[in-house]
């Protein structure tokens, strides 16, 4: 058995999305707009689906997040520390200048497309292990007519989406991070489908104004990860 419907949301804006700064696994909280676009997010979320377990990363961005989805559904969250962030060791809470200015090659070679590994990075390949793996557990208790939201970050998520659908993360980076508070969808394939996943819908989310999204535009290569 294993859920049917996965329903993946990041989480809503913080003072770190708000001045671009690297998250990783640095505890956040949401800030004034986050929260309100956590509650806006899930009332929109439940406007089409009415999830039967809500999961999350024990980050307080993602687990505040996720409160709002469980209050207004009526269901308690658990969590999960597989669901954290992609980890970018020394980079984390630092600006994109203040990245340049330490280590401005380690910088240039991951807007050309490799990664950080020597900054104490996590392997997308790990990330994507973790990730997928809390998922199909969570998703095993649940049946085909069942609808399990995960709420976690925004490069964890597009790592997972691309492990989920049977890709290595480590090679390739096809799908584009999410905004704040939106999400994505993959329906479960079938039995002895390969790929047991498939995504349906991509960084949906409600109709509020850009600004509220994020602060500015597209940070370093990997939209959000910030």
């Amino acid at each position: 058995m294993t859920a049917g419907t996965l329903v993946l949301v990041r989480h809503g804006r913080t003072e770190y999305n708000a001045a671009q700064r690297l998250q990783g696994q640095v505890d956040i909280p949401l800030d004034d707009v986050g929260r309100w676009q956590a509650e806006v997010g899930a009332q929109a979320l439940l406007a089409r689906f009415s999830p039967t377990a809500i999961v999350s990363s024990d980050l307080q961005r993602a687990a505040a997040t996720a409160q709002y989805l469980g209050d207004a559904v009526g269901l308690e969250v658990t969590y999960d520390v597989r669901l954290r962030e992609r980890s970018f060791g020394a980079w984390e809470g630092l600006t994109a200048d203040e990245m340049v200015a330490g280590w401005p090659d380690e910088y240039a070679g991951w807007k050309s497309g490799s990664e950080p590994t020597s900054i104490g990075a996590e392997r997308r390949g790990d990330v994507g292990e973790r990730f997928a793996a809390a998922v199909a557990e969570h998703a095993e208790a649940l049946g085909p007519k069942d609808v399990l939201a995960v709420v976690s970050h925004g490069a964890a998520i597009s790592i997972a989406i691309t492990a989920l659908l049977g890709i290595d993360p480590d090679t390739w980076k096809g799908i584009q991070g999410m905004h704040n508070a939106h999400w994505s969808v993959l329906r479960a394939s079938g039995p002895g489908a390969t790929p047991a996943w498939r995504l349906t819908a991509h960084n949906v989310g409600p109709d509020y104004p850009v600004e509220h999204w994020v602060a500015g535009p597209d940070f370093a290569i990997e939209r959000g990860s910030v």
